[in-house]
């Protein structure tokens, strides 16, 4: 097995994920550390990833290989379901700062997947995959609840519930992603769904500025932009510059 790039969650209401509430929904919360990966290459080796490559130990990524290639959990699990893989989020400091204190440097796993033979994965629901996590003491992200044919206040009231590993009285995580198992978009793929706080937004402006928030911007709507203007000529000197006018009127507080 070789590595592969975990999937983008779509920002709910886009094309990607139209009609995701519909029908059954795990609502999971999302942890803000870094997307990791760990598989087995053969027996006995554990390769790992991060959002975009494979890691080495002088190529590593927040030590999370230096992490996975040690754990003996995790080496076990592998070696008992060797056709697995594990996606998941490594929790060292971004921009929230207020998880507990016994939460950081730990694998939080919050997919489980097959390779398929066309190239992409298979994800296994996670009523499946949490007793097999659980045989072997491995640490995974739990759903705050299960809806079926949700709106979108029922989604957002979640938001608040999503204190998953924060401190008591810190207030709420990151967001939630939404994963419906029976849903494939229509594109054909099957992709989850996301909202963020507010609150994460402000503190992620505040701890990465403007120029990641251009970053952020173009990395989750470009695709969107494509489809609903029918692939249409992009100044993107100009676009940034709209960009960052309109961060700097809406967070007046952050930048004055």
């Amino acid at each position: 097995m070789e590595f592969k790039k975990y999937q983008h969650v779509e920002r709910f209401g886009s094309t990607e994920v139209k009609d995701i509430e519909i029908g059954e929904c795990l609502i999971f919360p999302k942890l803000d550390g870094t997307n990791s990966s760990v598989w087995l290459h053969d027996v006995g080796h554990i390769r790992a990833g991060s959002r975009n490559r494979e890691l080495t130990l002088d190529k590593d990524n927040a030590g999370f290989y230096a992490y996975a290639s040690s754990n003996d959990n995790i080496k076990n699990y592998l070696e008992k379901h060797p056709t697995h893989r594990l996606y998941g989020e490594w929790l060292v400091p971004h921009s929230l700062k207020t998880y507990r204190d016994d939460a950081w440097r730990r694998f939080y796993i919050f997919d489980v997947c097959i390779d398929k033979e066309d190239g992409g994965v298979e994800y296994i629901p996670y009523d499946i995959y949490k007793p097999l996590l659980e045989e072997f003491n491995l640490d995974y992200i739990p759903p705050l609840a299960v809806i079926r044919n949700g709106s979108y206040d029922q989604l957002i009231y979640y938001l608040d519930k999503n204190n998953f590993l924060v401190q008591d009285g810190k207030g709420s995580g990151e967001g939630i992603v939404i994963k419906n198992y029976n849903f494939y978009n229509r594109y054909g793929r099957q992709t989850w769904a996301k909202i963020v706080t507010n609150e994460f937004k402000e503190k992620h402006i505040k701890e990465m500025g403007s120029p990641r928030i251009w970053y952020e911007f173009i990395k989750e709507e470009s695709w969107n932009i494509v489809k609903h203007f029918k692939s249409p000529t992009i100044n993107y000197k100009l676009l940034n510059n709209l960009v960052t006018k309109r961060i700097k009127e809406v967070k007046q507080d952050i930048f004055s």
